[in-house]
């Protein structure tokens, strides 16, 4: 079948009007969000249903045309970017937009892959119930890709990951087939949890097109905090003294460092600094705690000198602008100029470990560098990004990414860390992956591509 024949079968299947095959129109959906990666492809097609799901699947294998599954094109690793060599055949799921069911009953949502992460928390919320995975893209990325890098964002601390929040799955297979285990099951016990197969694995074994996740009580009160504090080792001293006293209650708690926070400042309108200046910051929530026992609590750590200063949100606009804070670091660093980024996670106890050596390694390399750490202290994942002050001399800089990333994950997994806490492997880490897992695991992961991807046709190029 000729790219031209399997072009009008897939406009057969979804319609002429969802099928993209000039290069302007595909341009958008060829690079991703960092700019870093740009592919080609034959066509793009925007599948309504998990059936033409399936029929789009089916006419690409017949035709061996790989297949890249694309959501909200969010992803900082280039995991949704086709190669170069336009035969890949992009499926776009953002028509797959359904909330299909909410169960108050049962804590559970039921949606497509194409929704958007914002459009799931608002409808749990119309429920008077919450969908705790939270990100900086929730407005524009999809669930669907959440599912599929196993997402994880600043309530892990409280509700867990991606992986831990879903209860069920529905898959197009790499044959075409369709797998409907979309059940709300706490326990579940009949054999191998397959939908673990799926989850993180960046649609190398099969396209997510809908998926049952847990729903949680909405809290009734937040308190959000900013907070000063000496050093890393300051900061977990104060989340297990966060923790102790709060439990579960202590819902986020992200560590930022005075170069990020600058960075915010210097390029996102209508942010202010809200304590005075210090080495590194704390963002702190509270769900359904009393006000009286934070402010005991804090008090106390101030007493103490644990905590230099700090401020209390007296209302959601400033909860917002504190959030905002943190959450804009990462378009601060777009506007600023390109970086070498990481996504990394060790033991929580081992942050003030991992920061000093990395840092003290990196400043005896590239004397002059400039370190930006902020993440998810409380469970230890922290994008630890590098670049030059001078934004000019970055261009030259990032050449030298091979050995940048050495230092970095070499530190990591001395720690007996991860090099991709939650986004996922893609192009950017996929030989970074072979020096860090064990031969056995890279053994079993390749089993597991050969026996549902058999020809390698779904997303190749993409972790392995």
């Amino acid at each position: 079948m000729t790219g031209d024949a399997l072009t009008a079968t897939l406009a057969g299947i979804v319609g002429p009007a969802n099928v993209l095959a000039w290069a302007a129109d595909m341009a958008p959906y060829l690079t991703d969000w960092r700019g870093r990666y740009r592919g080609a492809a034959r066509c793009l097609v925007r599948p309504g249903s998990s059936a033409e799901v399936a029929a789009v699947v089916r006419a690409c294998a017949d035709a061996a045309a790989p297949i890249v599954p694309q959501g909200g094109n969010t992803s900082l690793c280039g995991a949704a970017t086709p190669d170069e060599t336009g035969q890949a055949v992009v499926v776009s799921l953002g028509r797959l937009n359904r909330i299909v069911a909410v169960d108050a009953a049962n804590n559970t949502i039921c949606v497509e892959a194409g929704c958007t992460l914002a459009a799931i928390q608002e409808a749990a919320r119309g429920a008077d119930r919450l969908f705790p995975l939270a990100l900086a893209a929730q407005g524009s990325c999809q669930i669907g890709g959440n599912l599929s890098t196993n997402a994880g964002g600043v309530q892990v601390l409280r509700y867990g990951n991606t992986r831990e929040l879903t209860l069920g799955l529905e898959v197009v297979l790499a044959d075409g087939e369709i797998w409907d285990g979309r059940r709300g099951l706490r326990k579940d016990s009949t054999g191998y949890d397959l939908k673990q197969l799926f989850i993180g694995a960046e649609g190398t074994l099969g396209i997510i097109t809908g998926a049952v996740l847990k729903l949680f009580p909405l809290p009734r009160t937040q308190i959000t905090c900013w907070l000063n504090v000496a050093s890393p080792a300051a900061a977990v001293d104060l989340l297990n003294s966060a923790k102790s006293a709060f439990d579960a209650q202590l819902t986020a708690f992200e560590l930022i460092s005075e170069a990020s926070l600058a960075l915010v400042l210097k390029h996102i309108p209508d942010t202010t600094r809200p304590t005075a200046p210090s080495s590194w910051y704390i963002l702190a929530e509270f769900s359904d705690a009393a006000t009286a026992a934070v402010e005991h609590w804090l008090g106390g750590r101030m007493e103490a000198g644990a905590v230099a200063d700090a401020a209390i949100a007296h209302s959601g606009i400033q909860a917002k602008k504190l959030w905002a804070l943190r959450e804009n670091i990462p378009e601060a660093q777009k506007i600023e100029g390109i970086s070498i980024k990481h996504d990394i996670a060790v033991p929580v106890s081992r942050i003030p470990e991992f920061l000093a050596q990395a840092d003290a390694a990196l400043e005896a390399a590239f004397p002059g560098i400039r370190v930006i750490a902020f993440g998810h202290a409380g469970d230890g994942n922290l994008h630890y990004n590098l670049s030059r002050p001078d934004a000019q001399e970055n261009a030259a800089f990032i050449a030298a990414q091979p050995a940048v990333n050495r230092i970095v994950h070499d530190a990591v997994h001395a720690l007996n860390g991860s090099i991709s806490a939650e986004h996922g492997i893609g192009q950017l880490k996929r030989e970074e992956l072979v020096r860090y897992k064990s031969p056995v695991e890279l053994a079993l992961m390749r089993s597991l591509k050969r026996a549902l991807d058999p020809r390698g046709l779904m997303n190749p190029g993409k972790i392995l």
